[in-house]
């Protein structure tokens, strides 16, 4: 089979997400409804902080096998934004503030044996795709991206909106994401439409995101499933 135009592979993997990327999921969408109570959207931020945990060490997994100088210098931003350096909180502090905003200490947040079960593997399997797969694979899995940012406008305004008792500065790691992502989408989307060049690679990158969608659906599955019945 013949590879598809750059254009064509964009829209196969766009309507990927379309399809499956976990805005669709029923938490999320009573999240936004402004449904969830206390001990749901508490349990959320919790078990979400393993994956937040979780993604700098990915993406340094990615970086190792990048080819690249040039794209191995854009992909390293990826790490900091999360990590943060001397004088520059990262996202995962953010996420802290975002915790103690609904009533978790940082102890609590870091206490990785209190994670749900159906959360850890569906993470630790992500970060073993990323170690394991080509790097090619590793970076069409993190093309979620290319969904995240109206998810994240719409959460900014949906939790100002119906739960007012998150005090606002608990936000501040979505406000972050949304300036520093359309970066991190041009760099992905150039990296894979660019090397993806047969069918075969093409196909592969497709699985990659499906996989991915997989990974973000059941967190929030392990997460329903706990906590759902709170409300």
């Amino acid at each position: 089979m013949s590879a598809w135009s750059a254009a064509e592979f964009e829209a196969r993997l766009r309507s990927i997400g379309e399809k499956r990327y976990h805005h669709l999921h029923p938490f999320n969408e009573r999240m936004h409804a402004g449904k969830l109570s206390e001990v749901e959207f508490r349990g959320w931020v919790r078990n979400r902080f393993y994956y937040q945990m979780n993604l700098p060490r990915k993406d340094a997994f990615v970086l190792t096998k990048l080819p690249g100088r040039e794209d191995r210098r854009r992909w390293i931003k990826r790490i900091i934004d999360h990590d943060g350096r001397t004088g520059d909180e990262g996202g995962l502090e953010k996420w802290v503030r975002l915790g103690e905003a609904v009533g978790l200490t940082r102890e609590e947040l870091f206490d990785t044996t209190t994670v749900l079960p159906g959360v850890r593997f569906a993470v630790d399997a992500y970060v073993d795709f990323c170690r394991e797969k080509p790097w090619l694979e590793a970076v069409a899995s993190a093309l979620t991206e290319l969904f995240a940012p109206d998810l994240l406008s719409r959460r900014i305004t949906d939790v100002q909106q119906h739960y007012p008792w998150i005090a606002t500065e608990g936000l501040e790691y979505f406000r972050a994401r949304l300036t520093q992502q359309p970066e991190d989408i041009a760099h992905l989307l150039e990296l894979v439409l660019e090397h993806a060049t047969s069918r075969e690679q093409q196909d592969a990158c497709a699985r990659a995101l499906e996989f991915k969608c997989d990974v973000l659906w059941s967190l929030l599955d392990a997460v329903e499933h706990a906590y759902g019945k709170s409300s």
